[in-house]
């Protein structure tokens, strides 16, 4: 009786625990880990069917499971920075540990594979995305006439900014997208906010940090770009508006200026139908704006 007990509390004490799996999601870092001989899956496909095959019999379990992106290369670092052998499972399991709190992870909710995969893609490219603009805006450092922090205020106008775009949106879903060309990358960032029965937005909060850096370091450098918004609402038309980033400020879209960006293929320049039951409108008014830190001093 007393094993019995002692069995059923530690099966009760599984389910408390939670796991991460370090996900191989291409066929390149897959080949990169067959290098090592504790790593015994020959074939990508059928490593991916037995992996979605785990995290199904978890969650039958009642198991929570994070699944993060496994990058050969951070591994390999992650190894020779500790003076860890690569080619022991219990290393990888110490880095994937680490994955679910410093990388691209998401939680796994039932979804297939097939769809976790580029979600998981997605959130690995917008941390970097967020990461690299971040570093961008600290090595701004501060204004040489006021001492300002030219990155923590470009933040900060950025983030009000964005709460003006929002309130004075039409009412519906807004779906935004920032880009700024002028860094040494281009840099693109997308930010959903969806409006609640009781009309409060919801925003995911890594998304709006990421598009308010964007944003931020567009503003701060004075970096070509532009800031795009489209709204959804049931029984109406979608809307369209835009903002070109252009000396450090938000300036309007015309209304055939929306259209244009909309109707022209950003990688070949060529035309694009219109897409039905879409207006293509000048921008909400965001009203009057002090001046912009940093440079402008």
């Amino acid at each position: 009786m007393a094993y019995s007990d002692d069995h059923s509390m530690r099966r009760s004490l599984r389910r408390e625990i939670a796991g991460t799996i370090g996900l191989l999601t291409d066929e390149h870092d897959f080949r990169a880990m067959r290098c090592y001989r504790s790593f015994t899956f020959h074939d990508h496909a059928v490593y991916l069917r037995q992996v979605e095959s785990l995290l199904k019999t978890r969650a039958r379990q009642g198991n929570h499971t994070t699944v993060a992106l496994f990058d050969p290369v951070e591994y390999a670092d992650f190894c020779a920075e500790r003076g860890l052998d690569p080619d022991l499972p219990a290393t990888r399991s110490r880095f994937t540990a680490e994955l679910a709190t410093t990388g691209p992870a998401l939680p796994y909710e039932g979804q297939p594979l097939a769809d976790l995969v580029p979600a998981l893609v997605d959130e690995a490219v917008r941390q970097a995305t967020w990461e690299y603009a971040s570093t961008l805006l600290a090595r701004l450092g501060s204004c040489a006439l006021c001492g300002e922090d030219i990155g923590h205020a470009a933040f900060t106008r950025a983030s009000a900014l964005l709460l003006r775009i929002l309130d004075a949106a039409p009412p519906g879903d807004r779906h935004l997208v920032c880009s700024v060309t002028g860094t040494p990358e281009a840099l693109v960032a997308v930010l959903s906010a969806d409006r609640a029965a009781d009309g409060t937005t919801r925003l995911d909060e890594a998304e709006a940090l990421e598009f308010t850096t964007v944003l931020a370091l567009g503003l701060a450098t004075r970096s070509p770009g532009g800031l795009v918004m489209r709204t959804s609402a049931p029984d109406t038309p979608d809307r369209v508006c835009g903002w070109r980033i252009r000396a450090g400020a938000l300036e309007p879209l015309t209304a055939a200026e929306v259209f244009d960006a909309y109707c022209t293929d950003a990688q070949s320049g060529d035309l694009v139908p219109p897409e039905s039951d879409v207006d293509y409108c000048v921008p909400p008014d965001l009203g009057e704006e002090g001046p912009a830190p940093g440079h402008r001093h």
